[in-house]
């Protein structure tokens, strides 16, 4: 059973493949929309706390780059390029999230039922425990976002709403830092 015991000391965020070319196609993507709005929330969340963040492009020449509002909301993260659906799979991203030391990893991004389901699957596989933020997903299509999120579920990974993963970072309300992150969730 997947466990909620999440920390900035254990956690890290990826960001998966929110790239120019996919808007066309996944408007859900934009930032006013619901999964580009969510995945920029988590982004700032986790600056705000000092969670080690990792933004992926698949194969940027021909899919483009990171959406510029995605990466101007965390200037820590380390962004990367990958080839390989799975980011588990892409050998310098997995040595680069298992550098991190974290035993839990939030992902969001796109597209749910490909890269963010083959991610999750084999990092489950190798023993870190997967929280997918499940309204900062997207997929071409709602059917396909759907069965891949039941089948994220089946292979052990929590699923929870952005807003959800902030708060329990956060934990405790009444400082500086919950005041900032409950300002981006209004």
């Amino acid at each position: 059973m997947p466990s909620f015991d999440i920390h900035p000391a254990n956690s890290a965020l990826v960001l998966i493949d929110m790239q120019e070319r996919f808007l066309p196609v996944i408007p859900a993507m934009a930032a006013d929309q619901g999964c580009g709005r969510n995945c920029r929330i988590l982004l700032e969340v986790a600056s705000l706390l000092g969670i080690p963040t990792t933004i992926t492009e698949q194969y940027p020449k021909g899919l483009g780059t990171t959406l510029p509002y995605l990466v101007q909301a965390n200037a820590t993260a380390t962004l990367l390029e990958k080839m390989h659906f799975s980011c588990a799979d892409d050998a310098p991203l997995r040595a680069h999230l298992e550098g991190l030391g974290r035993r839990l990893v939030v992902l969001c991004g796109v597209e749910t039922h490909v890269c963010v389901l083959h991610t999750a699957a084999d990092l489950l596989a190798r023993g870190t425990q997967v929280i997918v933020a499940a309204d900062a997903v997207a997929s071409r299509k709602d059917l396909h976002r759907d069965l891949a999120l039941t089948a994220l579920r089946d292979l052990g990974a929590l699923l929870v709403p952005t807003e959800s993963i902030a708060m329990r970072w956060q934990r405790v309300a009444g400082t500086p830092a919950f005041k900032a992150i409950s300002g981006l969730i209004k």
